[in-house]
């Protein structure tokens, strides 16, 4: 079952994120971080993306307040763009934060705000 869940993760993380950067995150890993890759790749997208209780868009959603909510910059990038790719819009993305700005703390959104727009910047010049 363990391989099962590392393709079906590895499936969804590639849909989500990106297979380009999925891809190089795993073959990029070292001896010290492959037990993370496989780690995450199996349980956090395919055991819990790969549920059927919520759908995408709404992981997605969830994630981008969760990661306001912990400042984690790296991650909100990533998942801004998993997000586009999910289905949600730019409005959509906005509201997220500025809900998060209320319950998270407003620097804490303004700089999911300022990743979000590096990230339409990027996104556009494609």
């Amino acid at each position: 079952m363990t391989e099962e869940l590392f393709e079906k993760g590895l499936q969804i993380r590639r849909e989500v994120l990106g297979a380009e950067y999925v891809d190089s995150s795993i073959q990029n890993a070292d001896d010290f971080t492959q037990s993370l890759q496989e780690l995450v790749t199996r349980y956090c997208w395919g055991e819990i993306w790969g549920r059927p209780g919520l759908d995408r868009r709404t992981r997605s959603l969830l994630n981008l307040a969760m990661l306001t909510a912990l400042n984690r910059p790296h991650e909100i990038k990533l998942h801004v763009r998993g997000a586009l790719n999910n289905g949600i819009t730019r409005d959509e993305i906005k509201e997220v934060f500025l809900q998060t700005a209320i319950y998270c703390g407003v620097p804490a959104a303004m700089e999911s705000f300022r990743i979000a727009r590096e990230v339409f910047k990027e996104e556009d010049g494609r």
